[in-house]
């Protein structure tokens, strides 16, 4: 498989440099990212620089980073335990009461390195802490890197349900380095892939063919499709900042793969799936619907499917299991006036949002997956 090759063979890779300007600050690419990084520290003069980390990127990551900073302010770091079972409030007023403690104020600034649990968490505590402080995203896992740290939604879980707990905040400078990437496991950067091809079946169908093809093409490929995936996000989030509209299109595979994921994550006769495993389930699960309610090509959804067992494997659901599931539908938070919306293909990279989906179709879809 390529990310096993993947993993052992980043370090030998040199990646390019390039730059993404939003329209509120920047997504700075690898060494470059590091310049950009200090000449932020030094321009904004920060009081305190405080940096949030989990048990995992404390022990692989932070020393990368200290050892790029070049600055004479005070760093604190606090540590979070990993894993989205504890992306939850109570994980923020542990960071909020270590800040207030060690004396942050109005003038510090919160690096988030990590994944998508710290950036996440991280950016709700720096938006909220003293009614907003500064905030800067290193993400460290692929999932990440294209898309947890970009478009300024931060959030934590309310319980098992995904991101009910929020804002919308934007943070001073995204930093990505796929140097971090060689401290992942091939399944990790299995889930974040996940969000990259979503990215192509909503947006740019070139950029899934290219995605599909990843067994043929070299790290430098990799490098650059991660950066066409941000463009893909940042291009979205611009037109619909507040997700009122365009930005829902980023919601492709979430409705069904947020309650998939929420499911396996609290019941116990069930193993935990990654964020992108979850996710590639629900993709497969929205182009069957998208077949029978919007003509979405038959083709097309046999073959997403087929690629994406390939990728993922496949779980078992019971009736049972799909039932949990439906019923955890209520608690999306795209959900408007009792209405349950899921975002739907007419065709790849035409997308269509606030779609009514009925319970027996979703059974069918169930069944289409499983069978």
């Amino acid at each position: 498989m390529f990310f096993s090759k993947c993993v052992i063979s980043l370090k030998f890779f040199h990646p390019i440099m390039l730059q993404i300007n939003t329209q509120d600050y920047s997504i700075v690419f690898n060494n470059e990212g590091f310049i950009a990084l200090n000449t932020l520290l030094a321009k904004n003069n920060y009081s305190k620089i405080f940096v949030i980390v989990d048990n995992i990127t404390h022990e692989h990551c932070l020393n990368i980073l200290l050892q790029q900073l070049e600055t004479e302010t005070v760093i604190e770091v606090i540590e979070i335990e990993t894993g989205e079972e504890n992306k939850h409030i109570e994980t923020c007023l542990g960071v909020w009461n270590a800040l207030s403690e060690l004396d942050g104020d109005r003038k510090s600034v919160v690096l988030n390195l990590g994944g998508g649990v710290v950036t996440d968490l991280g950016g709700f505590v720096a938006s909220t802490f003293r009614r907003g402080i500064d905030y800067i995203n290193i993400p460290t896992s692929l999932l990440a890197m294209v898309d947890a740290s970009v478009g300024g939604k931060n959030g934590v879980d309310l319980g098992h349900l995904k991101n009910q707990i929020g804002v919308i905040n934007t943070p001073k400078l995204v930093l990505i380095n796929t140097l971090f990437l060689d401290t992942l496991s091939s399944v990790e950067l299995r889930s974040g892939l996940a969000e990259m091809l979503k990215h192509g079946l909503i947006k740019d169908q070139k950029h899934w063919q290219e995605l599909t093809a990843l067994k043929d093409l070299t790290l430098n490929d990799l490098d650059r499709l991660i950066y066409d995936s941000v463009i893909i996000k940042k291009t979205v989030v611009e037109l619909d900042p507040l997700e009122k509209k365009e930005r829902k299109t980023l919601n492709f595979g979430h409705t069904l793969g947020h309650a998939i994921e929420s499911y396996f994550l609290t019941e116990t006769s069930k193993t935990r799936l990654l964020h992108g495993e979850a996710i590639a389930i629900g993709m497969i699960l929205a182009c069957y619907i998208s077949e029978k309610q919007l003509g979405f090509p038959t083709n097309d959804t046999e073959k997403i499917k087929q690629y994406l067992i390939k990728i993922y494997g496949k779980i078992k659901f019971t009736h049972k299991d799909i039932a949990a599931v439906i019923a955890l539908l209520k608690f999306d938070k795209k959900n408007e006036h009792g209405n349950i919306n899921f975002v739907l293909l007419k065709a790849i990279a035409k997308p269509q949002i606030n779609c009514l989906v009925d319970n027996k179709l979703i059974y069918d879809a169930f069944e289409y997956y499983l069978k």
